[in-house]
């Protein structure tokens, strides 16, 4: 079931609205969870002895015609344009529309269309919001706006004038600020005292606009690719995605996994997903009524203490992930990256969480924004294609389908880095770290 936004719970635990999960026996899908995960385990360990992704070396090229429209600067020009009109559509309803989310599309628009909506565009598509992003076209129309003349036109130019244009960024800071920019987000979404507010949302679309538009101005456009919190959001879900670029460039189709084993290990990587699995956990808690009693009667208000569930939910996946590395380096010796090194296989169970999470407000409240949007009047309420039993067999596939890949992609990192004779061994602790999260996934969704 999902709750209107004149619902008064959806104001307390989430932007737009919310789903209460339907109830399964737990006894099944704890069940059925850890046999799957332990099955995997055992068939990878016996019948995967050697590394079988060759991450962006890989995939069946695509033909030159396909390739050459994507590439197009008229297609580039036109999905540039309809991410910066899209833009301009949410700003002026939450301008000049009502501040009720029930009647304005804005709240939807960001909360649903943008954040959920990016998962199934980046899945099929690609990191698509690197071609969508308003604040990238922002930036380059400010570029081509004439400089201002010098006094004296004839003056020879000063030494600092032949220095780059833009200062190098700094290769520690990696997708640090994607992290924290999600961290806002979701902090914007779950803990905010008002998060459909249009006064709330046009603040917060402000300060972002002008803290990435400050910065990409003294690093330059490369800034926005790992410091953007909704490219680095959907470059991750991309790396599932069958369209990639080879090393070489072209456009090709590929095998999942070879995507995801592709990722770069970067500063940031582990906080960016961790904060994606604490902030869906906690998006998932939040409905539970203890919690919600929680946050009406605590002393320090609402809005702290949700502030502190959503830390609290994302520091324990990442110390669960940072004890994991630690188990992983104790048992296979010593690494150049244990923390990084298998932060890819954290993505899928991400995907996991989102789709159980978000696929029934997609599809019911996307399709209720979009009508809003189009000023259509009388139209029939949008619905889940699934029913009950549906959707829970949806939301228990997708927690464990996720965690059985990430088993995968860890595998085949595990004895790709480590000699044969540790690196079953040293995935123990990782098959210990999916079957926490799984039991805690599956757990918020009998909640």
């Amino acid at each position: 079931m999902v709750l209107r936004p004149a619902d008064p719970l959806t104001t307390l635990a989430h932007g737009i609205g919310s789903q209460h999960d339907l109830p399964i026996s737990p006894f099944y899908a704890f069940a059925g969870a850890f046999a799957a995960l332990f099955v995997s385990f055992l068939a990878l360990g016996l019948l995967w002895s050697s590394s079988r992704f060759r991450g962006d070396r890989s995939g069946l090229a695509l033909p030159a015609d396909l390739e050459r429209i994507a590439d197009a600067p008229a297609t580039r020009t036109a999905l540039r344009g309809l991410g910066l009109a899209a833009a301009l559509a949410v700003l002026l309803s939450l301008l000049l529309g009502p501040d009720d989310p029930a009647r304005n599309p804005a709240p939807g628009a960001v909360y649903v269309l943008l954040w959920v909506g990016l998962v199934p565009a980046s899945l099929l598509l690609g990191p698509v919001w690197r071609l969508l992003n308003p604040l990238r076209t922002l930036y380059r129309l400010g570029q081509r706006l004439p400089r201002p003349r010098r006094r004296h036109a004839h003056a020879p130019l000063p030494a600092r004038a032949s220095r780059p244009l833009h200062a190098p960024l700094p290769a520690r800071l990696g997708q640090w600020p994607a992290a924290a920019g999600l961290f806002g987000f979701t902090w914007l979404e779950l803990a905010a005292p008002d998060p459909a507010s249009t006064t709330t949302l046009l603040i917060a679309i402000a300060l972002y606009t002008a803290v990435h538009l400050a910065l990409a101005a003294r690093f330059g456009e490369r800034w926005f690719a790992d410091a953007d919190a909704f490219e680095a959001y959907s470059a991750l879900l991309a790396r599932l995605s069958p369209l990639g670029r080879r090393s070489d460039g072209r456009l090709v189709l590929r095998n999942p996994f070879h995507g995801l084993d592709a990722t770069p290990e970067r500063p940031g990587l582990v906080a960016t997903v961790c904060v994606l699995l604490g902030s869906t956990a906690y998006d998932g808690y939040s409905d539970n009524p203890s919690w919600i009693n929680t946050l009406q009667t605590s002393p320090l208000g609402r809005t702290p203490t949700a502030t502190l569930g959503l830390l609290a939910a994302i520091a324990l996946v990442a110390t669960l992930y940072c004890l994991c590395a630690a188990a992983t380096r104790l048992a296979c010796g010593p690494h150049p990256g244990p923390l990084t090194a298998f932060a890819h296989s954290l993505v899928p169970i991400a995907l996991g969480y989102l789709v159980a999470h978000y696929f029934s407000l997609l599809v019911t409240e996307g399709p209720r924004t979009v009508i809003m949007a189009l000023g259509t009047d009388n139209a029939p309420e949008p619905s889940s294609p699934l029913g009950p039993g549906g959707l829970a067999a949806l939301q228990v596939i997708a927690v464990v389908g996720g965690h059985v890949l990430g088993v995968i992609a860890a595998h085949d990192r595990s004895v790709r880095l480590f000699p044969p004779a540790r690196a079953v061994a040293g995935q123990l602790p990782l098959l210990a770290l999916m079957i926490i999260y799984t039991l805690g996934g599956i757990g918020l969704l009998l909640n």
